[in-house]
Order: C-alpha cells, then sequence, then structure tokens
C-alpha cells in the first residue's frame, strides 16, 4: 500500500452515500474534519449543516403538534388593526372554530393571526402559533398557548397543512397570498385530500376571484373546476360550517 503520507489523493472517495472521482475528491475524512479543533466556524453555514436544522425543526415541530385535536389554520394580514371588522371576525371565527370542537392554529403573528388566537382562547380552545424568524419578527401574540417558531417558511407550511383539518383565510398580502395557493395547488394535485378552504371577506376576494375566472381560467391556464377548490362567505357561522363539514364532527 505505501506510505500514506506520500500517496497522492485517491482517484475514488466513498464519504457514506456520495462518491466523488477525479478533481472531486476532498481531503482528509469526514471524522477528520469533525475532530479537528483547528478548523474554522464556517461549517455551520454550509447545506449539509443545513440539512441537520431542517430535520430538527420538523421533529421539534411534529413533537409538539402530533397530538393536537382537530385544527383548523386561520390565516390573514398581520397589519389588520385591533377593533376593525376583520379584527372582530377573526376573534369570532375562533371561537366558533372552539366551539364546533377544533384548536385553532395561526402563524402566530399579530393582526389576524392574534384575533383568531384570541377568539380561540377565550373560548378555552387550544390555541396554537407557528412563528417564522424575519428581520422584523415581532414574537408570537399572547393569545398563543402552543408556540413553535421556524427559520424555514416550507417547515411551517408544512405543519400548517399536516396538522390542520382546513382553512380558513382572512384577508391578507402577500404571505396570506402564498398559503392560499399553496394550499389550493395542494388540493388540486391531490396531495391532501378532504381539505376545505373558505376565504373570508367577499369584497376583498371578489377582484382575485373575478382574475382567476377571467383571465387564468379563460386562457387556459386552470379549469373551470378550480374554482370549486373554495369556497367565499361573509358568515362566520356558514365559513365555519364549510370548513368543518368534512371532518365527521
Amino acid at each position: 500500500m505505501g506510505n500514506p503520507e506520500t500517496q497522492g489523493p485517491p482517484e475514488e472517495q466513498y464519504l457514506g452515500p456520495v462518491v466523488r472521482r477525479r478533481e472531486q475528491v476532498t481531503p482528509g475524512t469526514t471524522d477528520q474534519r469533525l475532530l479537528d479543533s483547528e478548523g474554522d466556524s464556517e461549517w455551520v453555514h454550509t447545506d449539509p449543516w443545513r440539512v441537520m436544522r431542517i430535520q430538527s425543526e420538523f421533529v421539534e415541530g411534529f413533537g409538539a403538534l402530533a397530538e393536537l385535536p382537530s385544527a383548523i389554520s386561520v390565516f390573514g394580514s398581520a397589519r389588520t388593526k385591533p377593533d376593525t371588522p376583520e379584527y372582530e371576525a377573526g376573534i369570532a371565527i375562533g371561537r366558533a372554530l372552539v366551539e364546533a370542537g377544533f384548536a385553532v392554529i395561526t402563524g402566530g403573528g399579530p393582526g389576524a393571526m392574534e384575533a383568531a388566537n384570541k377568539g380561540a382562547r377565550e373560548a378555552k380552545g387550544v390555541s396554537v402559533g407557528l412563528g417564522i424568524e424575519l428581520p422584523f419578527e415581532q414574537g408570537l401574540n399572547p393569545h398563543v398557548d402552543i408556540g413553535v417558531n421556524f427559520r424555514y417558511f416550507f417547515v411551517r407550511k408544512t405543519m400548517f397543512v399536516k396538522y390542520a383539518q382546513g382553512f380558513v383565510v382572512l384577508p391578507g398580502g402577500l404571505g396570506t397570498l402564498d398559503e392560499l395557493f399553496e394550499a389550493l395547488t395542494l388540493v388540486q394535485t391531490k396531495k391532501v385530500t378532504k381539505f376545505p378552504i373558505v376565504l373570508f371577506g367577499s369584497a376583498y376576494w371578489s377582484g382575485l376571484v373575478d382574475w382567476l375566472r377571467d383571465t387564468v381560467i379563460a386562457q387556459g391556464k386552470a379549469s373551470e373546476k378550480d374554482l370549486l377548490l373554495f369556497h367565499v362567505t361573509d358568515s362566520v357561522d356558514e365559513a365555519v360550517a364549510l370548513v368543518t363539514k368534512e371532518t365527521g364532527k
């Protein structure tokens, strides 16, 4: 085998399931890099380390939410002001969902999210907030009883869908639209089944619905039946009835 100190790098290198050859062979071994106390801290910013962080977020989320009762996720703008009709609607929806036997999951922030959590808490139900690390993060609102903060949006969105039986979507901005269209895509492609989606506030959502029908569907980018993936209402009672009707409760 010769003296290992005088041999050049191998032509083929196995690093767990990864094979590297020729110029892609890396110096040293994984154990060596792990145990080398003289290395810098740049490793915490590498993609393999991020995979571990992502895994840990899934584990923490699954662990915190695994024993939740049946739940509905409620979305809406963080900019919704208290004492407005939208805020009051959020409180009423949170309360009504608890009275119907459901936990309430929100993004944990202020505005419409806070309103739904407040309604759930006042009704003595389970109030959940799934926060996200943002440059302007305001923390979880005080009405959250179970809170989980995430680094990654896609992990957080998995939790919204996995642990909820449906969505109620209050008026909101880009984040709310992101969550709405994620859910619509999952239902359209049958990644999730029996997942009702209710848009609350017909005046706010009518322009979007018109655009979907008159532009997206009219130009063949979606089908007419895709308009059946969601319901629009101005009634709290109807919203709760629609979003919970397929759960068997």
